[in-house]
């Protein structure tokens, strides 16, 4: 649960309309920058805004996010990361803003962006909610589920919004967007109060690069790379080479907390999706989440890709498994 403190102000923070709203309107204001930018971006379709919220709001919405230790816990080859969506055990107000993008305003705002249409909000939170990701968590270069969590719509836009005040670049945790081949990121830097749209689909291959935690800015790897810190100039990264990925036993909950708003070296997350009927591409296509490796990860790409073509063909031959998820709520708010 979240610590007194933060129990204290959340009284004051507004209502999911209210988010809603200020959403909404602030999506409105860039609705021509962002359509730009999300037609013409690459490797996938996508537009990125920053200040979304008055940012007072926002960091009483990260001053309440729950103890890492209590989430769900993903951990394999293919990631390491803490996501939650048992919303009624959350202070009010991340259910508010959770629930805020699944407003008709917001869904019509995002809508008149992306041109794409009969976009759907998901109650359920299937394979989304809030996320933590501490010192060494990482999520490989990925395609998400083709479908919703009754394998009955298409996934079509991922929503991230950055929730951790004064995140640095060099802390880590930067979101990463690649070609097919998965051969080099663009990479956007997990800045407070930015939202990330992105288009999913059948090339939208995606991660997390690996959270460094608490350090000082200007002392991250040095293998790290150049970032561009506004996303209209983000640019694809190179010299990839010394970065594993991986997270060693121990070292995920190194730094995380919760009391008060500020940088504690936990990236947080608050993530929707919007599905549709029909396909966006036009063409009808099914596949589960699959993972790959990095380019400096030969075995792992391996190891991913098989463990890929194996699930896609077990979600094809028993589709009834793809529906049992511990990462969907069962009684929709």
């Amino acid at each position: 649960m979240a610590s007194a403190a933060a129990q204290g102000s959340i009284a004051r923070m507004p209502t999911r309309t209210e988010f809603a709203a200020a959403i909404q309107s602030r999506l409105l204001h860039e609705r021509h920058r962002l359509a730009e930018q999300f037609a013409n971006a690459q490797p996938t379709r996508h537009f990125a805004i920053d200040e979304l919220l008055p940012p007072d709001w926002l960091r009483e919405v990260a001053a309440a996010f729950p103890d890492p230790k209590t989430l769900l816990v993903k951990k394999s080859l293919r990631e390491h990361k803490r996501v939650g969506i048992a919303v009624d055990d959350y202070p009010p107000v991340l259910g508010a803003l959770l629930y805020a993008f699944q407003d008709q305003g917001v869904v019509d705002a995002i809508g008149s962006i992306t041109k794409l249409q009969g976009l759907q909000p998901d109650p359920s939170l299937y394979a989304s909610g809030i996320s933590m990701m501490t010192k060494g968590d990482f999520l490989n270069p990925h395609l998400d589920n083709s479908h919703d969590g009754d394998q009955r719509r298409y996934r079509v836009l991922n929503l991230l919004l950055y929730a951790t005040p004064d995140w640095h670049p060099d802390q880590g945790g930067s979101f990463e967007l690649w070609d097919r081949q998965r051969r080099s990121p663009l990479e956007l830097p997990a800045q407070f109060n930015r939202l990330v749209v992105m288009e999913t689909g059948p090339g939208s291959w995606h991660s997390v690069r690996r959270v460094l935690g608490n350090q000082t800015p200007g002392q991250g790897s040095r293998n790290d790379g150049p970032r561009q810190d506004r996303p209209g100039n983000a640019r694809p990264k190179n010299g990839l080479a010394g970065n594993d990925g991986a997270a060693s036993d121990g070292a995920a909950n190194d730094g995380a907390g919760n009391d008060g708003a500020g940088n504690d070296g936990a990236r947080r997350c608050i993530s929707n999706y919007y599905f549709a009927d029909e396909a966006p591409t036009g063409n009808d296509y099914r596949h589960v989440t699959s993972f790959a490796g990095r380019p400096e990860e030969p075995v792992k790409r391996v190891l991913l890709a098989a463990d890929a073509m194996a699930r896609n063909l077990i979600g094809r031959a028993f589709p009834q498994l793809l529906q049992r998820s511990s990462h969907r709520r069962t009684a929709p708010k």
